[in-house]
C-alpha cells in the first residue's frame, strides 16, 4: 500500500487531476494521470462513486484498485505524476489479471 506521502488525499488535488490531467477509460477502471514536472514518487487517489454500490462495495473496489497498482508499479519506476483510479461498476467483478491489464493499458494511453 502506498504510504501517506504519496497518496491524494484532498478534494481539491483530485479535482485538479481531473480538470487538467489527461483520461484513459478501460473495461475495469478510469485512469487520470497528471505530470507534475518534478522527480518525485507518483502520487496516487482512489475513488469510487455511489452508483457503484454500498460502502461495503465501494470499499472492496478500493482495493482491489490498490492492490492492482501495488503490483503493477513494483515494477515500474513512475516520478512526477499524479494518479487518480476511479473504479467503476465491472471493477469488482473483473478478473484480477484483466484488472491489471487494464491498468497497464490506460498508463500508456495517459502517457503515465
Amino acid at each position: 500500500m502506498a504510504s501517506a506521502e504519496v497518496r491524494l488525499k484532498r478534494r481539491a488535488e483530485f479535482l485538479r487531476v481531473a480538470s487538467r490531467g489527461r483520461k484513459a477509460p478501460m473495461p475495469g477502471l478510469v485512469l487520470q494521470c497528471l505530470a507534475r514536472g518534478d522527480e518525485a514518487p507518483a502520487r496516487l487517489g482512489f475513488t469510487v462513486t455511489k452508483k457503484v454500490g454500498n460502502a461495503v462495495v465501494r470499499n472492496r473496489t478500493k482495493r482491489r484498485l490498490r492492490e492492482a497498482a501495488r503490483l503493477l508499479l513494483r515494477e515500474r519506476d513512475l516520478r512526477g505524476v499524479d494518479l487518480v483510479l476511479i473504479g467503476r461498476d465491472g471493477t469488482r467483478t473483473r478478473r484480477f489479471a484483466a484488472l491489471i491489464d487494464d491498468f497497464a493499458r490506460a498508463l500508456r494511453k495517459a502517457g503515465g
